[in-house]
């Protein structure tokens, strides 16, 4: 009966080899296996045996997409002006058989790969050149390594210039003349609101001596007419106290004519006129011609009331 529970035994061992050999490649991630040696396959997610002896994992690679932040590199400009830039470069392993066995140390090429391509692209360009074209460096980096890395499986989707870092009295002078650029350009909007604000004003004033000018218009327009109406009224009053005195003055003809007046009455109504003409400031009289018959009515009239008072 012993060699059942030597039986049993392998079995168990059998057993616990199998479950210990089971593996589970998780999600993203990929192994690659060699058997006797040799590059058998890459074993995707899901449940995998590994064959004892014959079989094992050369390497677990994760296809996620990565970050690689490279330490600052000095590189020289065209104008020989020395530099410190750091590079941040994404990439994803999108062949992990080549990734295994395309070269030694990936990261440590692709950090060499970029301070080589940086250097040779940034001695082509000048230092503003330099920090104006941050999108045209990135996208030349990014093309090289790209191209570069294909036969070790991977892929460079994205580079970035991190820092750029000029020497310190090359940074101080530009700060020097971005300040006098902001400077100038204060002084400049400056200018352009004081003109704004002058050219308001003038149109202010203008449009304000215009509507004065208008004002003042309307306003000897309105006096004309006023005075024009008092004097049309003046005008009219006086006429009509003129018709109304020369209608009085016709009447009364009118009526002493009816009465059929004396001659006694018509020459004392011309000595009152004569009377009236003699108050008055001429130099020159006007004698009637029938004076001789004004003077002889005096005389008659002076012998009556002499004989009217003898009498009494």
């Amino acid at each position: 009966m012993w060699w059942l529970y030597v039986l049993a035994g392998l079995l168990l061992v059998v057993v616990i080899v199998i479950i210990a050999n089971i593996k589970i490649v998780p999600q993203s991630r990929a192994f690659v296996i060699e058997r006797l040696g040799a590059y058998h396959c890459t074993w995707e997610t899901g449940i995998h045996v590994v064959i004892p002896v014959f079989e094992r994992i050369a390497k677990q690679v994760s296809l996620k997409e990565q970050v690689a932040d490279f330490p600052p590199q000095p590189v020289i400009t065209k104008d020989n002006v020395t530099m410190q830039i750091d590079t941040v470069v994404f990439f994803q392993i999108t062949d992990p058989k080549l990734y295994a066995y395309g070269v030694e140390n990936p990261i440590a090429a692709i950090e060499n790969l970029t301070a080589t391509t940086l250097r040779n692209i940034i001695g082509e360009l000048e230092l503003d050149h330099t920090l104006t074209s941050r999108d045209t460096i990135n996208a030349k980096i990014r093309s090289i390594l790209d191209e570069a890395t294909d036969p070790w499986g991977i892929k460079i989707n994205r580079v970035e210039l991190k820092n750029i870092k000029p020497p310190a009295e090359i940074q101080d002078a530009m700060e020097k003349q971005m300040k006098a650029e902001r400077q100038r350009r204060e002084a400049i909007l400056r200018a352009e609101g004081e003109k704004s604000s002058n050219i308001l004003v003038a149109e202010g004033k203008k449009e304000s001596q215009i509507l004065e000018a208008e004002a003042e218009k309307q306003a000897a327009i309105l006096r004309a007419e006023a005075e024009k109406e008092a004097r049309i009224k003046r005008a009219e009053g006086e006429a009509e106290a003129i018709l109304k005195i020369n209608e009085a003055q016709a009447r009364s003809i009118k009526l002493i004519n009816e009465a059929a007046p004396q001659d006694a009455y018509m020459t004392l109504k011309k000595l009152e006129s004569l009377e009236k003409v003699a108050d008055g400031q001429s130099t020159k009289l006007i004698v009637p011609s029938d004076l001789q018959g004004i003077a002889g009515l005096v005389g008659t009239v002076v012998e009556t009331a002499k004989d009217a008072k003898s009498n009494k």
